[in-house]
């Protein structure tokens, strides 16, 4: 049986046409689902039920998609995936921006919508139930002031707990493990959602910069996160870290 069956999916839709639609789908595919028609009613769903993924639209009467995001990520870092007829690079980078792991566009296709809902699941549910206490074992790994503890499944900046959704999380992961070594955008894509890549430059920029501006000083000038032009992105191996 596939473990990700039975997890609770919030969609989220002012029509409701495209929430039933969505909801079927995802039902037949042994997922559970909770229905919401605008961001305040998604924040009410996320309070009363116990949500793995949320699909959501971003033009929403009430409260919008996006404003929605920014509220929900304030507390939670389950997986949220944006459901727009928004398709312009500038609209997916906003979104991811504000808190979205992944992004679909409008008329979606099912199947790819169904792949995306397990790729952002498995790798949410892989983090297993995050620790607080910082271990000291093979399973921590560390970087100058950066710090990786597996088992806790929590990132540290100065000793300080940085609060990563679960993609940043696997991001940071494949360059912590892999400290001085480019990575392309399209390598961390495969490498991280398990998919093809295609065009996923943005996808991954934005990603990056969310880290850095968590784990930096200075984003402007960072010492651990960097960008190696026209190739990819990497953690700066420091030593004796």
């Amino acid at each position: 049986m596939d473990t990700l069956e039975g997890s609770t999916i919030l969609v989220v839709d002012d029509d409701h046409d495209i929430v039933n639609a969505i909801s079927r789908l995802l039902e037949m595919e042994g997922f559970k689902t909770v229905k919401a028609y605008d961001g305040f009613e998604a924040l009410d769903c996320l309070m009363q039920n116990e949500i793995q993924l949320i699909l959501i639209d971003i033009m929403m009467p009430k409260l919008d998609g996006l404003s929605a995001m920014m509220r929900i990520r304030e507390k939670k870092n389950i997986p949220i995936i944006v459901l727009s007829a928004k398709s312009e690079d500038s609209d997916k980078i906003l979104g991811l921006s504000m808190g979205a792991d992944d992004y679909i566009t409008k008329p979606y296709n099912p199947m790819e919508l169904t792949a995306r809902v397990r790729s952002n699941l498995r790798r949410y549910l892989m983090l297993g139930s995050a620790g607080t206490a910082q271990t000291q074992d093979s399973n921590v790994l560390k970087n100058g002031g950066l710090s990786l503890d597996r088992n806790a499944r929590q990132f540290y900046a100065d000793g300080e707990p940085v609060k990563l959704t679960a993609t940043e999380y696997k991001i940071a992961e494949l360059l912590m493990e892999n400290a001085g070594r480019v990575f392309s955008a399209e390598e961390i894509y495969s490498k991280v959602w398990n998919e093809t890549s295609y065009s996923v430059e943005n996808t991954v920029m934005v990603h990056i910069r969310h880290i850095r501006e968590k784990i930096e000083i200075d984003p402007g000038n960072p010492r651990y996160l960097k960008v190696v032009w026209g190739i990819g992105y990497k953690i700066e191996k420091i030593p004796g870290g």
